[in-house]
């Protein structure tokens, strides 16, 4: 494992993104402070890294790293302190990720770049506040950041091309694989995918079509394994067969066309939320959170061990 160019680490807001970050950042030998205002932050963050660490292991992380160079302080502006790098994690909340952006950017040099996980805001608003917008950029991780490898990063009208690619530079360095977003969007990329599927999802059952565990088997355990390999545009490109994407479109450009006019556009009310909640209930048979996120983790480091070794 090289050794990355940066070694201090703030991570700003420590919930379940900002402890599976200090976990990934720690086994990478990096120091790391982490800041947020829950007297029950350390004790999760200590959990979370005690969880993930033997995970962090097998996946060839951590040799001669200490999972114990980590500090915590309730102000984010003495945890960027020294800082090279701030992974902020705070509240998807705009507001509160404008003035948490402005405090950050009046502390730190102007060297260190201030990195956001948010999930779907846009880094043009939250730089807004900045006097130094230009090294403000969107981090983020896909979760559990601590094992999976894509990071959205996504610069706004004022962050500047170095940032962009610093940044990038950074999380490659550290393993992760970093794909630079072009455009500000909603949501950015993954999360918009995603959200796609699960609305189809969604009028599936709604429409009485499938059960929640039937919709989310015909995932996993089919168009899903593909998409752990390739994306969708390649896995339909082998799918044209010798003839590739132009086969492809030349026979089933049409039917597809037919599905993506049949698609469904449910809106969340309250009932479909409730049906949903109880088709999850029901398919998990009362398995709680943790056994699931166990059992998703450990798959997740055995896929994972496949793909690195590409």
């Amino acid at each position: 494992m090289t050794q990355p160019s940066i070694r201090r680490i703030a991570v700003v807001g420590a919930g379940t993104i900002g402890a599976s970050w200090t976990a990934y950042f720690l086994a990478h030998g990096l120091d790391v402070t982490v800041s947020d205002p829950a007297p029950s932050a350390p004790d999760l963050v200590r959990r979370t890294i005690d969880t993930v660490w033997p995970s962090l292991v097998q996946l060839g992380l951590a040799p001669g790293a200490s999972p114990d160079r980590v500090r915590f302080v309730t102000d984010p502006v003495a945890a960027v302190e020294g800082a090279e790098f701030v992974q902020e994690n705070g509240p998807e909340k705009e507001d509160v990720k404008i003035a948490l952006f402005a405090l950050l950017d009046a502390a730190l040099p102007l060297e260190t770049i201030i990195a956001s996980s948010s999930s779907g805001l846009l880094i043009s608003r939250i730089q807004s506040g900045c006097a130094h917008p230009e090294r403000c950029v969107i981090g983020h991780p896909f979760n559990p950041p601590h094992l999976m490898p894509l990071v959205e990063v996504v610069g706004g009208n004022q962050t500047s091309p170095d940032t962009i690619a610093r940044t990038m530079a950074f999380y490659r360095e550290i393993g992760k694989y970093p794909i630079h977003i072009r455009a500000e969007v909603t949501g950015h990329i993954a999360n918009r995918l995603q959200a796609a599927l699960w609305r189809e999802a969604i009028h599936l059952v709604d429409t009485g079509v499938a059960s929640v565990a039937d919709v989310d088997a015909a995932v996993a355990y089919g168009p899903g394994l593909r998409w752990a390999l390739m994306g969708p545009s390649l896995t339909f490109h082998l799918g044209g067969g010798e003839g590739g994407m132009e086969h492809f479109m030349a026979h089933l450009a049409g039917p597809m066309q037919t599905w993506w006019d049949a698609l469904g556009s449910p809106a969340l009310t309250p009932e479909r939320q409730q049906k949903i909640i109880d088709g999850v209930a029901e398919a998990t048979a009362g398995r709680g959170v943790p056994d699931l996120a166990s059992e998703r983790d450990a798959l997740l480091v055995e896929l994972l061990k496949l793909k690195l070794k590409r």
